[in-house]
């Protein structure tokens, strides 16, 4: 169903959010880089994942992407005369270690502090998370997250990157959506590198829980003046049904979904009370690791899309819940057959200024893929501009009722690797035709430049 267009005209400004407040895009290494093997670039989960059929849509995988390692000067001017002035991208961890640990390579370094210059020379000021899901293979041939010493290569992963770019970059995220990357590559495995089960996941959970912390102190050490972060996915979770089994069942899915990771970096500890099953996580906690679990982060990075309904399943082990399809309840969606729900993104925005020891919420990603239809060169995604505005009208609605909310990030800039799903969603304001490279400004990054230039 299509997103028609709101009822009233967009009116806003910039200064509407307050003369702090952050607009920018939101990228990621493998989804933009490509230059997969070029100098001594290691492989990364992801390599291996889609080097195997039937993992991505159409067996299609990030080799060239959007080839930004060779075209980045092109794109950061693009991103200039859109008068966007924050520009959140990832490094590779195995494009820097090629093997997690041990070596640095000169080229990694090089590629992204000619990155992180030239977006300086552009006025446009950087926002680096040090992992967004690209963990080096060499990493997981040894278990990767499941492995207790991931802990140990994350710490001299991020002591790296502080120590050779920290002097430029002032704004960092530790990790981009652990919920997604633990949950899909280690529970489900539909995402890299593939693990199925509770005996990768909990484990995976756990470590990726104290890296995140870990990164936060290692950050705050070597940086001065460091704005720190990490993100979550957070979605409305909703009771398909008034019903207790339905409303227990949204319980459950909310406290895996959106507090697994949030409440023990506050202190709380993981939500076992409404998910059972988490108990079991307690045989890889050593003594102190809740307590090192804790770090105080400067800005906590919220990416909301959608809100998910949720129904009582007895089939569905451990959970007994069900995330019922937006296509199946007629309500307007995206491609990703996510429903379009404006009103989930203040509702996250509330749920988290909730929480003591928030110091701040930025709105990290937040976006949608439509049907792109490129025509006599150009797109007209209305769709996208319309979903765009309405979500942003209700960050506004958020900041004018005095909850604390800082910033807004698009995902994302150009259309790129969209990780199981391949190159079939586009979610860019920017339309990239991957045979050519060639880059198109959709209307939606038209109307996003026009009101960046108020």
């Amino acid at each position: 169903m299509a997103f028609n267009k709101p009822q009233k005209p967009f009116n806003l400004k910039p200064q509407d959010f307050g003369k702090d407040f952050v607009f920018g895009v939101s990228t990621a290494a493998y989804q933009i880089e490509g230059a997969h093997n070029v100098h001594n670039k290691g492989a990364s989960i992801w390599d291996q994942f889609t080097s195997k059929n039937g993992n991505t849509f159409n067996n299609q995988h990030g080799q060239i992407a959007c080839d930004f390692y060779n075209r980045f000067e092109a794109d950061i001017l693009l991103m200039q005369s859109m008068n966007i002035k924050h520009f959140r991208f990832s490094l590779a961890w195995s494009r820097i270690l090629p093997n997690g640990t041990g070596t640095v390579s000169a080229e990694g370094i090089d590629f992204y502090n000619r990155v992180i210059n030239f977006c300086l020379k552009c006025g446009i000021t950087p926002w680096v998370t040090l992992y967004h899901w690209d963990l080096p293979q060499a990493l997981q041939n040894q278990g990767g997250w499941v492995n207790r010493d991931v802990l140990s290569w994350f710490e001299n992963y991020a002591q790296v990157c502080a120590t050779h770019f920290g002097d430029r970059v002032k704004n960092w995220m530790v990790l981009n959506e652990p919920m997604v990357f633990t949950g899909a590559g280690y529970f489900l495995g539909v995402h890299a590198p593939g693990s199925k089960g509770l005996k990768n996941f909990l484990p995976a959970v756990h470590h990726a829980m104290l890296c995140q912390a870990i990164g936060g102190r290692v950050l705050r050490a070597l940086v001065p003046n460091a704005h720190i972060g990490t993100t979550f996915s957070c979605s409305q979770i909703t009771p398909f049904r008034d019903t207790p089994k339905d409303m227990r069942a949204a319980q459950k899915a909310d406290a895996l979904l959106n507090r697994l990771f949030i409440e023990p970096l506050l202190g709380f500890g993981y939500p076992t009370e409404h998910v059972p099953v988490l108990r079991r996580i307690e045989t890889y906690i050593k003594p102190q690791d809740l307590k090192n679990a804790v770090f105080n982060f400067d800005f906590i990075g919220v990416q909301n899309y959608t809100r998910e309904m949720v129904k009582h399943s007895y089939y569905v082990p451990y959970l007994r819940a069900k995330i019922v399809k937006a296509s199946k309840r007629n309500v307007k969606t995206t491609l990703m057959d996510w429903e379009v729900y404006p009103s989930s993104i203040y509702n996250m925005i509330e749920r988290f200024n909730q929480y003591k020891g928030i110091n701040k919420i930025i709105i990290t990603e937040n976006g949608a893929a439509f049907p792109d239809m490129l025509i006599d060169g150009k797109v007209n995604d209305t769709e996208r501009l319309h979903y765009l505005q309405a979500y942003l009208e209700q960050v506004h609605k958020a900041k004018k009722d005095g909850l604390n909310v800082a910033g807004y990030f698009v995902w994302t800039f150009t259309d790129n690797f969209e990780w199981a799903e391949g190159y079939h969603p586009r979610f860019g304001l920017v339309y990239t035709n991957f045979s050519t490279q060639q880059r198109i400004v959709k209307a939606s990054g038209k109307w996003y430049q026009s009101f960046l230039g108020n």
